[in-house]
């Protein structure tokens, strides 16, 4: 099931509080229920994602209680060895 992106009619993402949180499994076959606004990663290491537009980005040394304003469908489970990712939206 594709994730559903409630803010894809804002021609810019709102940055205002996120109004959802969810903890994140990261999954190599499963899509998020939510395009993400930023991501919190609690365990420092490498974070795979793939953004809201298919591409799949791989950031590496992500620092423990890192926020990151990125928009994604998925969170890889190969190549993530990050911790304590929290979905926000």
């Amino acid at each position: 099931m594709a994730a559903t992106d409630d803010y894809s009619s804002y021609q810019v993402p709102p940055y205002g509080p996120c109004r959802h949180a969810a903890a994140v499994t990261p999954s190599d076959s499963t899509s998020l229920s939510d395009v993400t606004r930023f991501v919190f990663v609690g365990g420092a290491g490498t974070l795979t994602v793939i953004m809201e537009d298919g591409t799949t980005v791989e950031f590496a040394a992500v620092a423990a209680s890192t926020l990151l304003p990125i928009q994604v469908s998925q969170v890889k489970n190969t190549g993530t060895s990050a911790t304590d990712i929290v979905a926000l939206w």
